[in-house]
Formats: C-alpha cells, sequence, structure tokens
C-alpha cells in the first residue's frame, strides 16, 4: 500500500494512493493510517491535491556514517556499531517545500537517504524482528549545515533548521530495504548514487540498536544514513532524492529572507 498525506479544499487528510485503473486517485483514510486503515469513502485525483510530508514524526532518529564511502569522504573513522543523533521534527517538511538556507551558514549539504516509518510502539526489538513494527519506507533529505556541524563538534545546530528534514512522497508499505537503488540530484545532475546493500549497518541492526536506547513510538521516523556524494546546494537551485521502487522528493532550494 502506498500512504500519502495532503492537502484538499476539505482539509488536510491521511490517504491511500491508488493507480490501480491506471489514474492515481487518493482515497482518504479515516483517522490514522496505522494497523488496518479503514476509509471514509472520500477521494480525490492525486493532481488535484498537494502532498504533504506523509508523516509528523514526534522525533526523527538519525543513522551517521552508515555507507563506508561516505565515511571517507568525510575523513572519518568506520564506526563499529550505528552512530545515533536526533533531528526535531519541527525540521520536517514535504515535497516541494523550500529548503530555507538560514543566513548565519556558509554552506548547506544535501544528504539523500531512505527513511524508516515505525508502525507501532516497541522497545527492544530483534534485528530478525524489526519488519513486524515497521509500517513502510519514505525519502528523506538529512539537510545539514556543514560549517556549523565542524564548528559545533556535535550537529544538533546543523541538521536541526527548519526545513532541513524533507519527507516523502509517501509511504510505501510494500519495499524491501536490502538492495534499492538510492540518487540524489542537483539541478538534474547525479551527485549521489549508491544501494541500500551497502549501508554498514542494515534496517534489521538499526531498529535493534535504536530501540535498546529509547521507545519507537507509531510515526516516528528513522533516517538511514546518506552514500557518497554529498555537496552543497545555493538558492534556486533544486534537489531530488529517489529511492528504487518508492518514488522521489523534489524540493527547490532559497535563501531565508
Amino acid at each position: 500500500m502506498r500512504l500519502g498525506r495532503i492537502a484538499s479544499p476539505d482539509g488536510v487528510a491521511f490517504v491511500s494512493i491508488d493507480e490501480s485503473d491506471g489514474t492515481a486517485t487518493a482515497k482518504e483514510i479515516a483517522e490514522h493510517p496505522f494497523g488496518t486503515p479503514t476509509f471514509t469513502g472520500r477521494s480525490w485525483p492525486l493532481a488535484d491535491v498537494r502532498l504533504l510530508a506523509p508523516i509528523l514524526a514526534s522525533k526523527v532518529i538519525c543513522i551517521g556514517k552508515n555507507y563506508a564511502a561516505h565515511v571517507a569522504e568525510m575523513g572519518s573513522a568506520t564506526p563499529e556499531s550505528p552512530v545515533i543523533f536526533l533531528k526535531p521534527n519541527t525540521s520536517i517538511v514535504g515535497p516541494e517545500v523550500p529548503i530555507v538556507r538560514p543566513p548565519s551558514s556558509e554552506r548547506v549539504d544535501f544528504e539523500g537517504e531512505l527513511a524508516v516509518v515505525i508502525g507501532r510502539p516497541c522497545k527492544d526489538v530483534k534485528a530478525a524482528d524489526a519488519a513486524g513494527v515497521i509500517l513502510g519506507y519514505t525519502v528523506a533529505n538529512d539537510v545539514t549545515a556543514r560549517d556549523q556541524q565542524k564548528i559545533d563538534g556535535q550537529w544538533t545546530r546543523a541538521k536541526g533548521y527548519d526545513t532541513f528534514c524533507p519527507l516523502g512522497p509517501w509511504i510505501e508499505t510494500s519495499f524491501d530495504p536490502s538492495d534499492a537503488v538510492i540518487t540524489t540530484e542537483l539541478d538534474g545532475e547525479v551527485r549521489q548514487r549508491s544501494r541500500t546493500s551497502l549501508m554498514l549497518h542494515d534496517v534489521g541492526a538499526v531498529v535493534e540498536w535504536i530501540s535498546r536506547v529509547m521507545t519507537l513510538l507509531p510515526g516516528d521516523v528513522i533516517l538511514t544514513g546518506t552514500p557518497e556524494g554529498v555537496g552543497p546546494m545555493v538558492a534556486g537551485q533544486r534537489v531530488s532524492v529517489t529511492v528504487e521502487g518508492i518514488g522521489t522528493l523534489s524540493n527547490p532550494v532559497v535563501d531565508k529572507p
């Protein structure tokens, strides 16, 4: 199932996106998409609504240094265990919402990633059981003020600005994360291209590691790390992240007035 969140003339709603008849239709879900969704009977052509970030997470947990080639390009040591950090949920935006570069940063980078959306409350999940707590997968851009990351020595400010966590375009519940192509384009030019099979710590290992530390809640989002090729964006450019089997998340870049 493909789950999304939309703004329509009737308001904001969770939807299931159905393309079975050749035309994409957004079918309204009653209340929330967790468990077995029920439907209200209302629907809209997808072309007539605006896609929002597919989930409003209570927290966004991120994995750093999860692709060896990215670790190398950053001049870091390869970690034996997953490195975790948090982005505030206020950094989340949806497709086509501008990424706003703060005036306090001279370099803001894109980082294309596969994101995991948790489907039920869980704690101390074993890697082999991780699929049972996952609602689905979406596409993310872990936007980073690279200069501030280096200055601060930790990552909260650099990764925490409003608009620094684009998510979308929807959540794919039938997705195999083991070996999908992930690509980031800047103004149509490929800057990152890798495969999820090259993660140092796969999705199961990541869910196990994080859930040992903190309880995960429905709608929590895990960003699984970025491959090599990260780089700066400037106002007027457009960054697009594609995960094979899910879709493309695209956002323009602007400077804060």
